[in-house]
């Protein structure tokens, strides 16, 4: 399979430009002086500031192994790239789960401390529907595990 080359030469493109720099070249024989000063002025300035050309060692494929040194490199979904790409998100989805799951462990254990408090201790009634009865029991709570 032949492939072409990246930069072209646009020769209909540079055909019109020489036959169009020809009939100005021509006609700019009957233009005053003063007159063609100026456009030779205003024609450095655009030369001075134009896109550089293409070198013709890159116009020129040479095959290779199958490939032009004019392609650019393959960046296709291979294996490793695939790999790349998956890898820093499954950490991120691993990290995300594990977060989840500590945190999930920590209220249940926090509900367990609470509900053994209550089973253990003989308290009113009243002392339940009390506001900071819960606030009490994770005090007392952190007060037994700083003793242990």
């Amino acid at each position: 399979m032949k492939k072409t080359a990246t930069f072209t030469s646009p020769e209909p493109m540079d055909h019109l430009g020489q036959q169009l720099a020809q009939v100005l070249t021509q006609a700019s024989g009957e233009l005053p002086h003063d007159l063609s000063q100026r456009l030779r002025v205003a024609r450095q300035q655009a030369l001075a500031v134009r896109k550089p050309e293409p070198t013709a060692h890159l116009q020129m494929a040479t095959q290779t192994s199958g490939m032009t040194l004019t392609d650019p490199p393959t960046e296709g979904l291979g294996l490793w790239s695939v790999l790349g790409s998956a890898l820093p998100l499954l950490a991120l989805l691993a990290g995300l789960v594990t977060v989840q799951w500590l945190d999930r462990q920590q209220t249940v254990s926090e509900l367990a401390e609470i509900d053994t408090a209550l089973l253990v201790d003989d308290l009113p009634p009243a002392a339940y529907s009390d506001p900071g009865f819960v606030q009490f029991l994770r005090q007392t709570g952190d007060e037994a595990a700083r003793q242990d």
